[in-house]
């Protein structure tokens, strides 16, 4: 399989060597099953001592999380607040009024109107990101509309996973023993692990493992991923 353009397979951290193995599936879409993508294209790859990684987007397109930009109508508060997110070449997020209605809907326009009064204020002192600490991991992890995705979901708005923990442990318990999963969130930018069978600092590894995002988030087909200790 191929990596990410320009990124590599195999990374060191630590001291060790970790492969990141790409796994190629069939488009996902909103009437699959997490464990039938599983079970099809992970369980014949997957041996022990692996760690499963699965992008939070199909984990949310699975649960019903998905939705076309067309069928959601923003309140006015919606478009005043997202004329105020900056854009990043990492997608949209909330810079538009159909993913900042949806983080309204998500997070309550309390939660959204805190954080976004306070990232004013801490923005003009030259500290950046609290909008997102604050309003929480919901807000963040949701993906608008991008020409780089693959259709339809170029087209719609995804949320973030419901309960990535509890999605990781079904997950594990249709994969040979011995091997660990996680729900990722991950983007040329970084990454962040939702949840896991892991412990805190093997998330963290994982992490780092995939900062560089290996996966790639377009048109690779690739949604799901080995860490393998060489």
């Amino acid at each position: 399989m191929k990596a990410n353009e320009g990124k590599s397979l195999e990374v060191e951290l630590e001291g060790h060597r970790f492969q990141r193995i790409p796994i190629h599936t069939s488009l996902v879409l909103a009437d699959d099953k997490i464990d039938r993508i599983v079970s099809e294209f992970a369980t014949p790859v997957v041996k022990s001592g692996d760690w499963l990684f699965v992008t939070e987007k199909i984990v949310a397109i699975t649960q019903g999380r998905s939705y076309p930009v067309e069928s959601i109508t923003p309140m006015r508060l919606a478009f005043r607040l997202s004329k105020h997110v900056k854009k990043t070449p990492s997608g949209i997020g909330l810079g538009m009024p159909e993913t900042m209605e949806m983080a309204l809907r998500e997070c309550g326009v309390l939660r959204i109107l805190f954080a976004a009064a306070v990232a004013a204020i801490t923005k003009k002192l030259g500290r950046k990101g609290d909008f997102y600490r604050i309003a929480g991991p919901k807000a963040r992890g949701i993906d608008g509309p991008t020409s780089g995705t693959i259709p339809p979901f170029n087209k719609q708005v995804v949320l973030a996973p419901e309960n990535p923990k509890k999605v990781a442990t079904e997950i594990k318990g249709i994969l040979p023993g011995g091997v660990e999963v996680l729900v990722v969130d991950i983007n040329d930018f970084g990454g962040n692990v939702l949840g896991s069978t892991l412990g805190k600092a093997q998330e963290g590894l994982a992490a780092r493992i995939l900062a560089d995002n290996p996966l790639g988030q377009g048109h690779q087909s690739t949604p799901m991923g080995i860490i393998r200790k060489l």
